[in-house]
């Protein structure tokens, strides 16, 4: 299979590694010093760039017949609109907070919790999230995902970095030297607290299920997920 990598610091590097030892050829090293040369005879791209980048990125990818696999965070205000040129051009598109087979079971984990918790109003939930210093957004992607989980299976309605009102979900961001990413779910109430919690050790999960992901994706249409390519629906 031929991959685009649209983006290449550590984790399209890491991506790159993965993608050659699972037999796969790269076309394309995208950064921001060369062009889309080479994205048109991708099998499938992989975009992990950054948020000013990405919607230009998955742009061309659609333009030029190629399904994307995104995994970069901090630009779903254009979401709506990447649904709409991926259904015009009729291509194929994974977009998710977190690739990692272990974050995704934890997202199950979440929801389900969620669901059980939703009749215990002595609970508070609140989540906090670690990641390097290099990280350009915050909250996370994926303690944003972690929050609508809760949202679609609770009473609660939004979430905020600021002070929670009794219908939101407090997030921390914190960012502390090369810290992979580390997120907790919290239930606090005053007799006791529940909390899990997933803790990445490097970035070969997040790579490793960004190739799984192009693998699935490749001579697909639609609008995909991460539970379509694991069977975790």
């Amino acid at each position: 299979m031929k991959i685009a990598l649209l983006g290449y610091g550590k984790m399209g590097k890491v991506i790159e590694r993965i993608a050659l030892e699972r037999g796969h050829e790269i076309v394309l090293r995208k950064d921001e010093f060369n062009t889309y040369d080479g994205l048109s005879t991708a099998d499938v791209a992989i975009d992990f760039s950054v948020p000013s980048a990405a919607v230009s990125n998955i742009s061309a990818s659609f333009n030029a017949n190629v399904p994307v696999v995104s995994g970069t965070t901090g630009w779903l205000e254009h979401y709506d609109e990447m649904i709409a040129l991926c259904n015009e051009k009729k291509g194929g598109f994974i977009s998710s907070s977190n690739f990692s087979l272990g974050v995704n079971i934890f997202f199950g984990l979440n929801e389900y919790l969620a669901k059980i918790m939703k009749q215990f109003d002595s609970y508070k939930v609140s989540m906090e999230e670690i990641h390097h210093i290099h990280k350009l957004d915050a909250p996370s992607g994926t303690a944003i995902s972690l929050a609508q989980g809760v949202i679609q299976n609770s009473d609660y309605a939004s979430w905020t970095m600021d002070e929670a009102k009794k219908n939101e979900i407090h997030i921390e961001a914190k960012r502390i030297g090369e810290v992979p990413g580390t997120h907790t779910v919290n239930y606090d109430s005053a007799i006791d607290s529940i909390e899990i919690k997933h803790t990445a050790h490097n970035r070969e999960g997040f790579a490793l299920g960004a190739v799984v992901a192009a693998e699935w994706l490749a001579g697909k249409q639609g609008i995909f997920s991460m539970k379509d390519v694991l069977n975790l629906q």
